[in-house]
């Protein structure tokens, strides 16, 4: 389903930037493949950025594309923005440099593989992938073809997140014993009919990788696809990957993972969505210390990290901790010191300058993404498992090694 390579298309330099003191050779040109809500705002973030230069937009929705092209093009003030449908396009043109990728979960890996083979840098919106073996491609590619990659985990460049990590870490809870994670639940839906396939939608560009399914207006709306397990694995995922993986930074275990994991959920019986509704899972880690991980029907949303010694809590907008006077330390000079971005857009910007890793790297975001994945696959098989993170393989479970992996529509493959 290739499309057809076109030439590069040269963007003049004046039509690059709005701020006349950033030089052409300086600003990072960027094509987004993507155009629904997320993606847009992501974009709109990076065209503050005054090195920073948004030429292309690609998406199989055409209202979408249109609306971006039109978007950006207000934005400078002129024509500057070509429109997609096939994403190769995009991305065969020389002068972009980076892409914003904020597609369904499904093709973000595939998106991400193309664009690290194409030479760009990238932004790649949440979850990573729907298996972990697509994770684990996509990490080696990032290296392989030594890309700038950062992950829209953007709670890594907020301030509160970082300094509860930092507090646990070096060990003003006392030793760390659980961690607490909540995160709003899945949805139940009934079944739809099938429709006629509209003009304003490649749909079977939309479907990409995932298996063959008839069209319904409501399966390609994000209220639906964020939890129909074809595309997605719910909300364990597309919430869960945010607070899980800043469990991961606060516990030291970010470049690892746990050693059992265990569960339960409640899935729908039918309808379009069959994503978990609500569920209950504890990872251990090999330093002892459990995440339970839950919809927020038991712990409230946000992470709850909790020490012998006292326990802070952080999520959006709220810092809380026990004793108060935690709330108020300073992390010493020789103490462990988190990498500091403050703006999550502006770290990939400075990053692809100075081919310094990202405050949200490929590493980091392959193992928390595989928290959210042992998570669903534990609750699928309702049983203990037990995980070798130095392998990234189950120990002595053939059936649940069988869904690290999951098999795409011809002709897309890893």
């Amino acid at each position: 389903m290739a499309g057809a390579v076109v030439l590069p298309y040269v963007v003049p330099s004046s039509a690059l930037g709005r701020a006349p003191g950033v030089a052409p050779s300086n600003r990072i040109v960027i094509g987004v493949i993507g155009a629904g809500p997320q993606g847009t705002g992501v974009m709109r973030q990076f065209m503050q950025e005054n090195d920073a230069q948004v030429v292309a937009v690609c998406d199989v929705k055409k209202p979408a594309r249109d609306h971006v092209r039109r978007m950006v093009d207000n934005h400078y003030g002129k024509k500057v923005c070509d429109s997609y449908v096939d994403f190769l396009e995009l991305l065969a043109r020389d002068d972009i440099d980076a892409v914003i990728i904020a597609t369904q979960d499904h093709w973000h890996v595939l998106h991400s593989l193309y664009a690290a083979r194409a030479g760009k840098d990238m932004y790649v919106e949440k979850p990573l992938g729907v298996s972990i073996q697509q994770g684990q491609v996509l990490r080696k590619a990032i290296n392989e073809y030594k890309r700038v990659f950062q992950f829209g985990t953007q709670q890594r460049s907020d301030r509160n997140f970082r300094f509860a990590c930092e507090l646990v870490l070096n060990g003003r809870l006392g030793k760390l014993h659980t961690i607490k994670v909540g995160v709003p639940g899945g949805r139940f839906t009934k079944n739809y009919p099938d429709m006629p396939v509209p003009d304003w939608i490649d749909y079977d560009r939309w479907l990409g990788p995932a298996p063959w399914a008839p069209f319904t207006e409501n399966r390609v709306i994000n209220n639906f696809w964020w939890h129909t397990s074809d595309y997605t694995l719910g909300f364990i995922s597309g919430w869960g990957i945010h607070h899980v993986d800043i469990a991961q930074w606060g516990n030291g275990t970010q470049f690892s993972g746990p050693v059992e994991i265990e569960g339960a959920a409640v899935f729908p019986n039918d309808g379009l969505c069959d994503c978990a509704v609500s569920w209950d899972v504890n990872l251990t880690y090999a330093n002892g210390v459990v995440m339970n991980f839950t919809d927020n029907t038991k712990n409230q949303k946000g992470v709850l990290f909790e020490g012998a010694e006292g326990w802070v809590y952080v999520r959006r907008g709220k810092l809380d901790a026990y004793p108060k006077s935690l709330l108020s330390e300073t992390i010493g000079p020789n103490e462990i010191h988190l990498p500091v971005s403050n703006n999550h857009k502006r770290n990939l910007l400075d990053c692809i300058k100075t081919g310094k890793k990202t405050v949200a790297p490929i590493e980091a975001a392959v193992r928390s993404d595989a928290i959210c994945h042992l998570s669903d696959i534990a609750i699928r098989l309702g049983r203990k498992l037990r995980w070798d993170p130095e392998n990234e393989r189950f120990l002595n479970d053939d059936e649940a090694n069988r869904m690290l992996t999951r098999p795409m529509r011809s002709p897309w493959h890893l």
